[in-house]
């Protein structure tokens, strides 16, 4: 969950400590091609936030799996996220994987793939 906070709380420096040096990313609503390395993230969190601003946020992680083979895990789920503002709420769901890497006792972000729900 601290690597999820990274993102909705807008810690570019949290976030580069939390995934590794050659990270890939699949997300299908930014582009129809893999993402190598953490710059486009950081540039994301540096200058769009993803909840709003004022904004209250919860998320949960819906049906979540984990499967670890040693020094490498695979984490996958449906994101809830929720966001109220104004009066207003927003909820959407995505499929994720995260694949995770033990590197000198810390656990890191190396892969992610993200998929569309039907609602």
């Amino acid at each position: 969950h601290a690597h999820l906070k990274t993102i909705y709380e807008r810690d570019p420096d949290g976030y580069r400590q939390s995934v590794t040096e050659d990270l890939v990313i699949y997300e299908w609503y930014v582009t129809p091609y893999r993402q190598d390395g953490a710059g486009s993230h950081v540039f994301f969190i540096e200058n769009t936030p993803v909840i709003p601003h004022g904004a209250a946020y919860h998320y949960e992680l819906l049906t979540p799996k984990i499967q670890r083979y040693g020094d490498v895990a695979v984490v996958c789920y449906t994101l809830m996220l929720m966001t109220a503002l104004d009066g207003q709420r927003k909820v959407t769901t995505m499929n994720e994987t995260r694949v995770l890497v033990n590197q000198d006792g810390r656990w890191r972000v190396s892969h992610v793939h993200k998929s569309p729900t039907s609602a």
